[in-house]
């Protein structure tokens, strides 16, 4: 079994050496600084799913396939925000380990649907488990209140 590694968020800090550049503004802009939140949060995120061998996208994957049995590739695809061949090949390596699997549409013959097997179903608990601490540990940062507002504030970004 993998050894479970975590990233502590004080070790997510910017270097000392870093901290001493002259940022000229940069760091007053936006899309730096969701980028660098972004970045931090995605290394603590491959931290928490070590050993599971999954990236962000397959995860969101299979917990949107887990949460609507028989989804098209296509419907995930929008939901993701992703082209249909980024997609392809998500669903490819995924049913290459055996975690979902492809049916074609009784309705439709164009359409595959996309179904979770018993292997993706307890990956999806365990990564699901691990990613609760993992968004714990973020959101523990913040008040309720802060929280609420940073979460409508993505969502503008996201919308706009």
């Amino acid at each position: 079994m993998a050894r479970q590694s975590h990233i502590k968020l004080e070790e997510l800090a910017e270097p000392l050496e870093e901290a001493r550049l002259a940022f000229e503004k940069l760091d007053g802009l936006l899309g730096y600084r969701l980028r660098r939140a972004q970045a931090s949060m995605h290394r603590d995120y491959m931290a928490t799913v070590a050993g599971l061998d999954l990236t962000q996208k397959q995860t969101a994957t299979l917990w949107l396939v887990h949460a609507n049995p028989g989804v098209s590739q296509g419907s995930v695809a929008a939901a993701l925000g992703m082209d249909r061949a980024t997609m392809m090949s998500i669903v490819d390596r995924l049913e290459d380990r055996s975690l979902v699997i492809r049916k074609r549409s009784v309705t439709d013959r164009r359409r595959q649907e996309l179904h979770l097997t018993p292997g993706g179903q307890d990956i999806l608990r365990k990564v699901k488990a691990r990613i609760a601490k993992h968004e714990e540990r973020f959101k523990s940062l913040f008040t309720p209140q802060e929280l609420e507002l940073l979460l409508a504030a993505l969502q503008k970004i996201q919308n706009a």
